[in-house]
């Protein structure tokens, strides 16, 4: 199995290579060669397969150098926390934020880094992971690299846009975890990153990502979407997904792409919409992000939209055909939350919510619809009092009051001095 670049003018390579360098050479994402496929007495066999073997299999498809057995481990080491789907009045809600930081994003966060180590055990050298985050990708990446040797982990996240909660999650970690605020958006922390991938004085560093951008931390999240088609035994399912930066619909979409029975996809975004843009009009244009309750979905230029371009050929039509695209404002997140609390006693945080008011509005052919919760309500505690006036309990969490953070500006000759001072010292 090869991975070649969205942008076409980057070689062809390997899966290690493509999960150290994190960015194609062209500045493209990696994405595979070729879709591999699940012969039909493999989707038989997954639908009573235990998690560890139904990983294993989809991840084996796309990773042909580790050995199956070890697959097996890596997803069973990474997945040790549940990953429950509830029954919210009609809707099926599945819940994939039982993980060490509260995320969605923890699924991937903690596989990934099991995956280098593979690696990394075969070959005495030190890597740097530079990510930017909007609010949880940071936390959980922090805390799966965290006190791994031969490992740094710089991450760059935008200055008052995460919340408490989220900055403690960054910022109390361990010493070989480096978070830099950046006084600017997340699409600037973002820049800064692809910069220094193409930046040759990095190069020492050995960089890779570990944010979405890394087709080593997309893949992983294709499974909890075949886990749910196990789970529900039915191939007419919709999945509604809050979405900022594509990945995680992304991986839902490479799932379906490889024989996983799924019928569609809502990406449900918030006033950041530029792939709603596309879906209406056929044109994808850039944002400025703007500050909104679901922060870590303020993203104005979503990466891995070039991943779902280059997977719908840019055919527009073929795009529309698997996903519907819907724009959910701050006021409607809101009304939601209450909503739904007040019906079911059921807490959705503000991004879960975004997906929850998307479903309400569409109609769907779909026999199951299924709303992937992202985070838990209790990392927004604060900020979901302030919107809704809602008091809940929140679980005690490990984290004080000291801080280990690096403050800088959105300058990329700045912040690229700072970060390899940093690293140097």
């Amino acid at each position: 199995m090869k991975y070649i670049s969205t942008r076409g003018s980057s070689p062809a390579v390997s899966f290690k290579e493509a999960l150290f360098h994190g960015l194609a050479s062209d500045g493209g994402l990696y994405i595979p060669e070729t879709f591999p496929a699940l012969s039909p007495k493999q989707i038989e066999s997954l639908k009573t397969a235990p998690l560890d073997e139904l990983g294993a299999v989809l991840l084996g498809l796309f990773i042909t150098d580790i050995p199956h057995t070890r697959l097996q481990q890596i997803v069973k080491q990474g997945l040790s926390f549940p990953l429950p789907m509830k029954k919210v009045g009609s809707t099926s809600v599945l819940e994939l934020f039982h993980g060490p930081t509260m995320a969605f994003k923890d699924v991937a966060a903690q596989i990934l880094p099991l995956m280098m180590e593979y690696y990394l055990e075969k070959e005495k050298r030190r890597i740097t992971i530079l990510t930017a985050t909007s609010g949880d990708t940071g936390g959980a990446v922090a805390h799966g690299f965290a006190n791994k040797k031969n490992i740094q982990v710089v991450i760059l996240f935008p200055h008052g846009n995460v919340s408490e909660l989220q900055r403690k999650q960054l910022t109390q970690v361990a010493e070989n975890i480096f978070p830099i605020e950046v006084k600017g958006t997340f699409d600037d922390c973002q820049s800064i990153v692809k910069k220094a991938f193409a930046d040759s004085a990095f190069k020492r560093l050995n960089l890779t990502s570990a944010n979405s951008i890394n087709i080593g931390r997309l893949l992983p999240q294709m499974i909890y979407y075949a886990y749910v088609w196990q789970q529900l035994n039915t191939e007419h399912i919709q999945f509604i997904v809050p979405s900022g930066n594509m990945g995680n619909i992304t991986a839902g979409l490479y799932a379906q792409k490889i024989g996983i029975p799924i019928q569609s996809f809502v990406a449900a975004c918030n006033i950041n919409d530029p792939v709603v843009q596309y879906y209406q009009h056929g044109i994808f244009k850039p944002q400025n992000s703007v500050r909104t309750l679901s922060t870590a979905m303020d993203i104005g230029n979503p990466s891995n939209f070039e991943r779902i371009l280059s997977l719908m050929q840019h055919n527009h039509k073929t795009f529309i055909k698997q996903v519907q695209a819907v724009t959910v404002t701050d006021e409607e997140t809101v009304e939601t939350i209450k909503q739904v609390y007040n019906r079911y006693k059921y807490l959705l945080d503000p991004h879960t919510a975004v997906a929850w008011s998307a479903y309400e509005r569409l109609e769907s052919e779909a026999s199951q619809s299924v709303v992937i919760s992202t985070a838990s309500p209790d990392k927004f505690e604060s900020e979901i009092l302030r919107a809704t006036g809602i008091r809940f309990t929140v679980k005690k969490n490990k984290y004080n009051n000291t801080e280990r953070v690096f403050t800088t500006s959105c300058n990329y000759p700045e912040v690229s001095r700072y970060i390899l001072g940093l690293l140097e010292e």
